[in-house]
């Protein structure tokens, strides 16, 4: 499907990455506020007014025909994000701060 893997809307930059055309947006970006919201194409067009509902379809689009490498993606980051926080995470300082909150009038 090589020729005809192209989606109009739809970039991939030199390192594999979609974006949305003429913007600053990722493919990825909209399928997890897809996800995380449970929005329809419309919903998503009132979270980027940037984006026409053309460019919402077009990221959709691709997301389907390209699941499989989008989702591994998508786990393999949140993967990180969690090792980053547990490796960072302060528990002494989370429950200074939480007794603080706790014990704070004002």
């Amino acid at each position: 499907m090589a020729a005809l893997d192209a989606i109009a809307h739809i970039r991939c930059d030199t390192d594999g990455v979609a974006w949305v055309d003429d913007t600053n947006v990722k493919v990825v970006e909209v399928i997890l506020s897809k996800q995380a919201y449970d929005l329809t194409p419309e919903e998503l067009r009132d979270q980027y007014p940037h984006l026409s509902l053309a460019q919402i379809h077009a990221a959709l689009a691709y997301y389907y025909d390209h699941q499989s490498q989008l989702d591994a993606d998508i786990a393999r980051r949140a993967a990180l994000v969690q090792t980053l926080r547990e490796r960072t995470e302060d528990k002494a300082l989370q429950s200074r701060l939480h007794e603080a909150k706790k014990n704070w009038k004002p």
